[in-house]
């Protein structure tokens, strides 16, 4: 994980010395600077007033799951504090910066705060990936309340859940999004996906989660195709579905939604970009997303 540290002249020693400690690379700071580390950079620590990085830093903000995570630490060298993506990377590394270089950590995510595990939290300690990212906001605040339980389902299997239940599966680059008539064999289905990613040029072992809508849970031919390909399947309700505005139009438009294939795969994906638009195989719909 690449990691900048930065710092106003005044402070240089002291940044080297951090850097030297966690293993990053320093760079002094100067104007623009941020914006250039912003898309290339995973971790930025910055010694300097915190003004001046929320100030630099907030026409950068975008999304979560794919800002890096940014530490200040306090010019007295006392403290270390996550200020964005706390539970991206900053939390943990600001444990890193009380363990090699004596730091306080100032830990503000609630969940931590309050000596209680988020979502995230869980993920990058058992090495899974959330592929709906969106759940993350009621999930953690069910964790506040004490009422978030996990439920371990081995698989493969198919999932049906509210908006506010995370899914973490084992990590994968890509989601796939699945449409289909009434009636599609099994058979039709799986060389459907195999025709999607050749096109896309991936692996089908790649593959993190499928999904589709709520509406094909009694498919059997799509339920028999995903116990034949060994992943797990998540059946997305409307909300979520109509949470994604998909670049192609859909007949699902009759049902009252954008689509089915193109909103399922972005729904479940983490970088919410598609790299194979619909297409579509017979009487089968495919998108993925990564």
């Amino acid at each position: 994980m690449n990691t900048v540290v930065t710092a106003l002249p005044y402070f240089q020693e002291q940044a080297e010395r951090v850097a030297s400690a966690i293993n990053a690379e320093f760079i002094p700071y100067h104007s623009g600077l941020f914006s250039e580390l912003y898309r290339t950079t995973q971790r930025i620590v910055a010694i300097m007033a915190i003004g001046i990085v929320i100030r630099n830093i907030a026409p950068l903000i975008h999304d979560k799951w794919t800002d890096p995570a940014v530490v200040v630490i306090s010019p007295d060298m006392q403290y270390a504090i996550p200020v964005l993506g706390g539970h991206h990377g900053a939390n943990d590394l600001v444990y890193l910066l009380q363990e090699r270089c004596g730091l306080t950590p100032v830990i503000t995510t609630a969940t931590e705060a309050t000596g209680r595990e988020a979502v995230e939290v869980l993920a990058n300690r058992e090495h899974l990936r959330i592929v709906n990212t969106r759940s993350t906001r009621q999930a953690n605040a069910s964790v506040l309340t004490g009422n978030a339980k996990v439920y371990r389902l081995p698989g493969p299997g198919m999932v049906i859940a509210g908006s506010g239940v995370s899914f973490l599966v084992a990590d994968g680059p890509y989601s796939v999004g699945i449409g289909c008539r009434l009636g599609t064999s099994a058979d039709e289905i799986v060389h459907a996906i195999h025709s999607a990613c050749e096109t896309a040029g991936i692996s089908q072992e790649d593959i993190a989660i499928y999904a589709t809508g709520g509406i094909k849970t009694h498919e059997s031919g799509l339920l028999d195709a995903v116990r034949t390909l060994g992943r797990n399947i998540i059946f997305l309700n409307h909300s979520d579905l109509s949470e994604v505005a998909p670049p192609s139009q859909s007949a699902a438009s009759r049902f009252g939604l954008p689509g089915v294939a193109e909103p399922a795969a972005l729904a479940v994906s983490v970088h919410h970009h598609l790299i194979l638009e619909k297409q579509i195989y017979g009487n089968v719909t495919i998108a993925i997303a990564e």
